[in-house]
């Protein structure tokens, strides 16, 4: 009776367990795959927990079954974790179901959470995280890398903006003002009041104390012997201008004058009308000015007056080729241009040290007005006035300096 009785009993023991076994690996399963359907939402937000979990020690051999039936409901029911938060919160829960069906007391587990907040980190073994906080040399890294850029790109208005009135800022308003140099003109808001306020290199115009052009008065001038100039013209090259203020004549050529010891080169000469200077008071219709250079990077400029009279074959050859738009320019058949043919016969003059008539007015300029005009036609008057109606620079005061007329 005992052996049959002992033979049913151990199957019946071993069923319970077998039941319970199962479903704490199905829990396990299942626990699992909720926490990666929960956790793979939140890897692209926020750093994922990493979790290393020591290899679980073999289990021991299994309690003896019982047919009691607080047995058999002790042996359902699986042993708690050590050490696995007690809290509610979302994180607690994830750990406890992922230990759920476990039935290993010395497990460990380590969480190292990253980026997550402070309500949701519970550590079971504590763990220092990775700061985030820069340190001091990591800030100042890329603030004097920021510097240096802004430094480099001064004259950018957007990355290191200049000082009022300072250069740069001049150059950046007139750039935002529609670009290039400052426009200077003969009349209106930028004419020759105010040339002294358009830029920092025209402040001469407005200081200088020997400005051009002046009024000569022969009764106030120095009168007496003076050596003549000599003048070295011969047939040359030159390309008409029209630059916007007046036309041009750029000569190449070997075209010289001597005066004073020193011996200039004609670089350019150029019309305004009415004429500049002014002789006793009386403006001429017209006046050219010859621009010469010395070795020494000295100026002298030659003016020859023009009246109304017979027409001037030189005056023709030029207005022939003169460009009709600003900017333009016209090369002149080669050897065409004779500047002596411009020149009057009588080549006494007045004699200054002043500045150039245009902007910057730069000052040290030696001056000769040639006090006979020569004379040019109505019809070429006209031609240049319907260009350039009026682009004379007005008289400037004499301030006391001294003016030679040759006799």
């Amino acid at each position: 009776m005992t052996k049959p009785h002992q033979t049913e009993t151990r199957p019946a023991a071993s069923r319970p367990m077998l039941i319970a076994m199962g479903f704490a690996l199905c829990a396990s399963a299942f626990a699992a795959d909720h926490a990666a359907e929960h956790a793979a939402p939140a890897a692209s937000t926020a750093p994922v927990a990493k979790a290393e979990t020591a290899p679980a020690k073999p289990a021991s051999a299994p309690a003896k079954a019982t047919s009691s039936p607080e047995a058999r409901e002790k042996a359902n029911t699986t042993a708690p974790a050590e050490g696995l938060p007690n809290s509610n919160t979302p994180l607690a829960e994830k750990i406890r179901a992922a230990m759920a069906g476990t039935v290993v007391s010395s497990k460990k587990m380590t969480v190292i959470v990253e980026g997550k907040d402070a309500s949701e980190t519970k550590a079971v073994s504590p763990v220092a995280a990775p700061s985030t906080k820069a340190t001091p040399s990591a800030r100042y890294k890329p603030a004097r890398a920021t510097a240096v850029a802004g430094h480099s790109t001064a004259d950018a208005p957007a990355t290191s903006p200049t000082a009022p009135g300072a250069p740069g800022a001049q150059a950046a308003a007139a750039h935002a003002h529609g670009g290039g140099d400052v426009h200077w003109t003969y009349e209106g808001d930028n004419g020759p009041q105010a040339w002294g306020k358009l830029k920092p290199d025209f402040n001469t115009c407005a200081t200088g104390k020997r400005q051009s052009p002046i009024n000569i008065e022969d009764g106030a001038t120095l009168q007496g012997p003076a050596e003549p100039v000599q003048f070295f013209y011969t047939p040359s090259n030159g390309t008409v201008v029209n630059n916007g203020h007046t036309i041009q004549v750029d000569v190449q050529g070997e075209n010289t004058i001597t005066v004073r010891g020193s011996s200039y080169r004609l670089l350019q000469f150029h019309f305004h009308t009415p004429s500049e200077e002014q002789i006793n008071f009386k403006r001429f219709p017209m006046v050219a000015h010859l621009v010469h250079k010395n070795n020494e990077g000295q100026l002298a400029v030659v003016a020859v007056l023009l009246d109304e009279g017979a027409a001037s074959p030189f005056i023709d050859k030029v207005w022939t080729h003169m460009p009709l738009d600003s900017g333009d320019r016209v090369r002149m058949p080669a050897g065409l241009l004779n500047i002596s043919e411009l020149l009057p016969t009588d080549q006494r003059y007045y004699q200054f040290m002043g500045s150039l008539t245009t902007p910057p007015c730069s000052e040290g300029v030696l001056w000769m007005v040639l006090k006979k005009p020569v004379t040019l036609s109505k019809a070429q008057f006209k031609l240049f006035t319907q260009l350039y109606p009026n682009n004379a620079r007005p008289v400037q005061a004499l301030n006391g300096r001294a003016v030679r007329e040759a006799q």
